[in-house]
């Protein structure tokens, strides 16, 4: 069964379940899932490493409106926010701790041969496309410039 279909499902049994947190999640994953079918240089199916995308990138869009939110004190939008990154979270592959994305970046390194920061570029290009849908980029990123800066 693919995205679309789980998470058509999801959506009718959020709504005979009256689970207004989940339903949000859902309606949001559904909508991106249209926008992405539809929008120019797609034929009307994404496939899953693009649905992997499309779900990052709303995991993500969510955590910047959590940081905001909680700078500045807004707790009710803030769970909100957390909901509905529980929910998106849910359709994600399993995301890899801080100790298996380290020795993953590690042996790239090593493959790569990269021995300085000057090196990130070529390292973040491997570990992105090795690492992608089990890590965010932002983490992959700071372990990569801790890495090649030791």
């Amino acid at each position: 069964m693919n995205l679309e279909q789980q998470v058509n499902d999801g959506i009718k049994k959020a709504m005979l379940a009256r689970d207004q947190e989940s339903l949000r999640g859902l309606r949001a994953i559904k909508s991106a899932i249209l926008n992405a079918k539809t929008s120019e240089g797609f034929n009307g199916e994404i496939n899953e490493a693009e649905e992997i995308k499309l779900l990052q990138k709303l995991v993500k869009q969510r955590k910047d409106s959590l940081e905001i939110y909680e700078k500045q004190s807004r707790e009710d939008l803030a769970e909100k926010e957390r909901a509905e990154i529980n929910v998106i979270e849910q359709f994600l592959p399993k995301q890899l701790d801080a100790t298996e994305i380290k020795n993953i970046i590690q042996q790239i390194v090593k493959e790569t041969g990269a021995t300085s920061p000057a090196d990130m570029g070529k390292v973040m290009a491997a570990a992105n496309k090795q690492l992608a849908g089990k890590a965010d980029g932002k983490t992959i990123a700071g372990v990569v410039k801790e890495i090649l800066t030791t």
